[in-house]
């Protein structure tokens, strides 16, 4: 709003009028927060638009790709999350099927405000100053637009509301795949102070024999590990579990439990919502 909310009464076709009127009264009158401040520009360009639209196609990237999370997370493959009825519908087919059809339509429309603002670009390319009556092509992808995103919107508030988390499926999928080896090379470098090129080969090492064994690294013996590097202790062990790995997160933007909370309270308050 700071930017965008110009008025242009007063700039006539394209070169201001002669009438001696107070622009910035009309601009207040009409509740804007100034006049235009070319009367060129303000006839013949739509950037208020489309920097509307640019800003509506980032929001909805994001919503897409929330949506897709939800439909790979409802899928049978992971199934980390449920939704409820509201958002799924079963199918004609196959009796057992929950298809999460909020997230796909959702998904699927993001591509209207996207496209909006596509095509109000290219209205917009090739016009020459002044006034074009091409720019009568403006509105409705604006207000397309703004109807899908508040509907998009509407439905992704819903269905994180909505979600069941199945955490411990989710907690055993999160330590799976060597999760904490990151975590154990930090270990030799912050404990053993070995330079991380060291450490990353060490630990590649011992993955490999975890994977041999068919074991997870937690799982390998003490000596097994020393047999790799010989300063390793039992403590390592405290930092293989995904409680560990993901509790020393703790740096600002990470994803340890204190800071989460911190991003989720900070966030809640900036849209008036009462912390969970």
């Amino acid at each position: 709003r700071r930017r965008l909310n110009e008025c242009p009464l007063g700039s006539a076709a394209l070169a201001g009028t002669s009438f001696p009127i107070d622009r910035r009264m009309t601009a207040a009158a009409l509740g804007f927060d100034r006049p235009t401040a070319n009367s060129l520009d303000a006839v013949s360009d739509r950037d208020f638009a489309l920097e509307y639209l640019s800003a509506l196609s980032i929001l909805a990237m994001h919503l897409s790709r929330l949506s897709e999370e939800i439909v790979i997370w409802c899928s049978a493959p992971f199934s980390f999350v449920r939704l409820s009825d509201a958002f799924t519908t079963g199918s004609s087919i196959m009796p057992q099927k929950r298809n999460p059809d909020a997230a796909e339509l959702v998904r699927a429309k993001i591509g209207r405000i996207s496209g909006a603002l596509v095509g109000l670009l290219t209205v917009m390319k090739g016009l020459p100053l002044a006034y074009a009556k091409d720019t009568q092509e403006d509105k409705e992808p604006v207000f397309a637009a703004t109807d899908a995103a508040a509907l998009s919107l509407a439905a992704c508030d819903g269905m994180v509301r909505d979600l069941v988390p199945h955490t411990e499926r989710m907690r055993t999928y999160a330590g799976s795949g060597f999760s904490t080896a990151t975590d154990l090379a930090d270990w030799l470098v912050r404990v053993l102070k070995l330079p991380f090129r060291t450490a990353h080969h060490v630990t590649g090492r011992l993955v490999g024999l975890a994977e041999k064994r068919g074991v997870d690294l937690a799982d390998l013996t003490l000596e097994e590990m020393q047999a790799e590097e010989a300063g390793i202790t039992a403590e390592i062990f405290s930092v293989l579990t995904v409680e560990s790995s993901i509790a020393s997160r703790t740096s600002e933007g990470g994803t340890a439990p204190d800071n989460v909370r911190a991003q989720a309270t900070r966030w809640l308050a900036a849209l008036g919502e009462p912390a969970a």
